[in-house]
């Protein structure tokens, strides 16, 4: 392989990454804070199909990205109630809310558009593009070091530079604040937490509606920067593979980074090795390669991680002693 096919490679890893980290890192507030979160994919559809819709009937992506985020939240408050406040099993609602955004964003998709559930192509200026500064073509003269950052440190959407953003940030928001703090800390015993003062119910709804947020940008990025708008089922199991980066990173944010880039480069070498004929194997079925990243995703979740523990109050709903 040359030197350019690694770099469109590695291009494409960092754009097929960016909705994992953001799903991941969304389900890691979450998860952190004691509430398990298997509705990320749910979210995220949801937010792709306001985002495409927003975007298609306001004529701005900002519009669409806001869409996008604020329904999102809305199912991650629908989950916080059910699992917090109602106290109800954290894997049937996160089921619940998935079967939920499948269904309607087709039935509300060809209700309001016609179009078999599809949203409108939207326009080069209601989409998330990425632009180059004017240096960039400068750069491109230097050897080695010009293609490099200009293919893959420049270029890419607004939202692939706060995916990855959110990765510090996200550590310092857990191990160097007082808020991480007791986020981490209601995750592992609650009553210690309920003790000290602290109300464990408002600080699982901060970690939901977090969660929800970055859910909505994930689900924004398919619709309206990763694509021309919304598709039947675009997030395509994208919410589950986020969910097994984290327990493969073990619910640490840099890890969990590492996790996506995985999956990603994966689907990046699967969309590469379509058609090509390899030495000494010949030409891969395109379904076989297709399923590379979902294939990985079981093997490691049956036991090549070694053990993950997760927070020990999670999914056990808290119940105040009186």
């Amino acid at each position: 392989m040359d030197f350019n096919a690694t770099l469109l490679i590695l291009d494409s890893t960092l754009r097929l990454s960016t909705p994992l980290l953001l799903a991941a890192l969304a389900g890691l507030y979450s998860e952190r804070a004691g509430v398990f979160d298997i509705g990320l994919e749910g979210k995220m559809l949801a937010a792709a199909f306001a985002a495409g819709a927003g975007a298609s009937v306001t004529g701005s992506a900002y519009a669409g990205l806001f869409l996008g985020v604020i329904v999102s939240v809305l199912f991650g408050l629908v989950h916080g109630f059910a699992s917090i406040t109602a106290r109800g099993n954290q894997i049937v609602s996160g089921v619940a809310l998935n079967f939920v955004a499948a269904g309607a964003t087709i039935l509300l998709g060809q209700a309001w558009f016609g179009q078999g559930g599809r949203t409108p192509q939207l326009a080069t200026e209601q989409r998330f593009l990425g632009s180059e500064p004017n240096f960039a073509a400068e750069l491109r003269d230097i050897p080695v070091l010009g293609p490099i950052v200009s293919e893959l440190v420049l270029g890419h959407s607004l939202l692939v530079y706060v995916a990855f953003a959110m990765v510090p940030l996200t550590w310092w928001v857990l191990f160097r604040t007082r808020f991480g703090l007791r986020l981490r800390a209601v995750g592992e015993n609650p009553a210690a937490v309920d003790t000290a003062g602290i109300s464990v119910t408002w600080l699982r709804y901060q970690a939901v509606i977090i969660c929800g947020a970055l859910c909505g940008v994930a689900g924004t990025y398919l619709a309206i920067a990763q694509s021309g708008g919304f598709n039947n089922n675009m997030t395509a199991g994208k919410g589950y593979i986020a969910l097994a980066a984290l327990i493969f990173a073990k619910w640490r944010p840099v890890p969990v980074m590492f996790a996506c880039l995985l999956f990603g480069f994966l689907d990046a070498s699967a969309i590469r090795l379509q058609g090509v004929i390899l030495p000494m194997i010949g030409r891969v079925p395109v379904q076989f390669i297709q399923a590379l990243p979902y294939v990985l995703t079981v093997v490691l979740l049956a036991g090549f991680i070694g053990r993950a523990d997760p927070p020990r109050a999670g999914g056990v709903p808290y119940t105040k002693e009186r």
